[in-house]
């Protein structure tokens, strides 16, 4: 008996107890916030940005309306949030190589590996489309700094291939348009269960850009 309380004090969790129960809470809110953004990447991707409502998306997730509403104040930031979910994963390919012993040509190969597996995710089609669906100014300009930072990144790695000598001297702004250009087409013809892992597909791109069309 607790005596400030007047209760027993098995009935509420307390040191320890306490926050491992906060903690799951947590946890299981983020997991179903990210079933969400999933959901709705995948809705996204099958019928366009436009054309999937809120609606639809709780009704996939056989949930209501409002609960969707607690995780994303609206459609345009749920597409924001798969967006950054699918550059996350690029961002964390920048992160993996950042202490790699190997020349920036392999980090920036390692690069385009997370790359390619970023945009045949479920995350893919809102990557390359997030900018084109009339977002509003504010959400629009997030878009652009996110994707800045992924060709600054790029750039980067040009820049020290260069310093280092496994990459030729080239023009680094070019470069790097040409790459993520080149590989965020991927995102329009690539369908789940092709025949080429995401691996297979950044490596014959790398191929391309490292040993161009001249025979060897």
């Amino acid at each position: 008996m607790d005596a400030r309380t007047g209760k027993n004090s098995q009935e509420a969790p307390s040191g320890r107890d306490l926050w491992d129960s906060v903690d799951a809470r947590a946890r299981d809110r983020e997991r179903k916030r990210e079933a969400v953004i999933l959901t709705a990447a995948r809705a996204f991707r099958q019928r366009g940005y436009h054309n999937t409502s809120l609606d639809d998306i709780a009704r996939e997730l056989s949930v209501t309306k409002p609960t969707v509403y607690h995780y994303v104040a609206n459609k345009e930031q749920l597409l924001f949030e798969c967006f950054r979910t699918g550059l996350g994963l690029i961002m964390a390919g920048f992160e993996e190589v950042c202490s790699s012993a190997g020349s920036a040509r392999e980090r920036l190969a390692y690069v385009m590996t997370r790359y390619a597996e970023a945009l045949t995710s479920d995350f893919g089609w809102c990557m390359v489309q997030a900018e084109n669906q009339d977002l509003s100014p504010a959400m629009s300009q997030k878009v652009k700094q996110l994707k800045s930072k992924i060709d600054q990144g790029i750039r980067r790695l040009l820049q020290e291939g260069i310093a280092d000598g496994s990459i030729r001297p080239c023009d680094t702004k070019i470069t790097a348009f040409a790459l993520a250009g080149a590989m965020n087409w991927i995102a329009y013809w690539y369908k789940s269960g092709d025949s080429l892992t995401a691996d297979e597909i950044a490596r014959r791109f790398m191929d391309l850009f490292e040993l161009g069309l001249q025979p060897r």
